[in-house]
């Protein structure tokens, strides 16, 4: 048995052979994780004794992420916008570029007495769920095709305390004849075969979620439908906003217009990045 200082000297040196650029952190926590302590105990105490189960799975642990396979899915957990969310290979880790998606929502639903609003591909519940706390008097549905991601959808508004109605299918179908004063989503929109999905722990994470599998296509497979499906479920004046990749802002913004919206317009992320793209009827 090692101390938590030889591990985490260790867990460090490990993962940094691997390739791990945030190798130290990542140890760290992963140690953390393991041994059940906080950041200033293994300050203080380097010299206490990890015991069998937690050393065994530490080890496991470090090879698992040596070979790729992103934190997030080893403890099972994410943060996003303050608050801690479940996570599965079911769905997305969450990334700090959709609160974009976020903060332009709440910005449009400002003003509205009990605006109603669907999140599609709801994934990990990250949007529907803060949306539904930081905007108490809204009324929330979110969707997604996969029943394992609405099953941790619905686990983490359950321990959050976010009220929201999910539905499990494909898009829109299944709040068909039924209308909103918005539409978010963070829909797949890497193209299929980019070089990118095979890299940052992307081929661990669900495919589905990331790329439409649309082969020789453009990545906009499912923005070009939640465009076109997205007039008849809002009410009018109401907004469709939608996340997508770097270079797909001008393509979107002209799905928009086609389809009858008015004023589409593109918003950059943090990084001064392309992000979000929408506008209203």
């Amino acid at each position: 048995m090692q101390s938590l200082g030889e591990n985490w000297r260790k867990g460090q040196k490990q993962l940094a052979e691997a390739g791990i650029e945030s190798a130290r952190l990542d140890a760290r926590l992963l140690l953390e994780y393991v041994a059940g302590c906080r950041h200033t105990e293994l300050l203080m105490s380097p010299e206490r004794v990890l015991e069998f189960p937690a050393q065994q799975a530490f080890d496991e642990f470090l090879a698992r992420r040596a070979r790729g396979e992103p934190l997030a899915y080893l403890t099972g957990e994410a943060e996003f916008r303050g608050r801690v969310f479940q996570v599965s290979p079911a769905v997305l880790i969450p990334r700090p570029e959709t609160e974009v998606l976020i903060e332009l929502a709440l910005e449009k639903l400002q003003g509205l007495a009990a605006p109603t609003l669907v999140d599609l591909g709801t994934g990990s519940g990250i949007v529907a769920i803060s949306l539904a706390l930081e905007c108490p008097q809204a009324k929330v549905a979110a969707v997604d095709l996969s029943r394992d991601a609405i099953a941790v959808a619905r686990n983490n508004a359950g321990r959050i305390g976010a009220r929201i109605d999910f539905r499990a299918g494909d898009w829109l179908a299944p709040v068909l004849g039924e209308r909103f004063d918005m539409i978010v989503s963070n829909p797949p929109y890497v193209a299929d075969g980019d070089p990118h999905l095979a890299l940052n722990g992307l081929p661990f994470e669900p495919q589905m979620a990331l790329t439409d599998q649309e082969a020789g296509g453009d990545g906009l497979a499912c923005i070009r439908r939640i465009v076109a499906d997205a007039p008849a479920h809002l009410n009018p004046g109401g907004w469709l906003l939608f996340e997508h990749g770097y270079d797909q802002g001008k393509a979107s913004r002209n799905l928009l217009t086609a389809a009858g919206f008015k004023a589409a317009s593109t918003f950059p992320d943090l990084a001064g990045i392309d992000r979000v793209s929408g506008a209203h009827l």
